[in-house]
């Protein structure tokens, strides 16, 4: 499912014109995003939580030479399953 699906069954859902579906989806959206450009943990009930964790810098590889390479540090979004989610996935 795309961002035009959920768009469209969310528009659906709740009786609204597929323009303010969009809308809602894309304050969502950005309200999650913003939260993790926070550092801040999102948790959605029944669906899962997300949360920002950190990966220290790193010895790698360039696969097409071999050389090995440094990896920075960085961010990274992790997502947590909820029950309600691996439960309906699990069936």
């Amino acid at each position: 499912m795309i961002k035009t699906e959920v768009e469209k069954r969310l528009a659906e859902t709740l009786s609204l014109k597929q323009d303010d579906a969009r809308d809602l989806l894309n304050v969502i959206l950005d309200e999650i995003t913003l939260a993790l450009s926070r550092q801040q943990r999102v948790a959605l009930v029944g669906f899962g939580s997300f949360e920002v964790k950190a990966h220290k810098e790193r010895q790698g590889r360039n696969p097409q030479t071999g050389e090995p390479i440094t990896i920075p540090a960085s961010n990274g979004v992790h997502f947590r399953p909820g029950k309600a989610l691996k439960d309906k996935v699990a069936e």
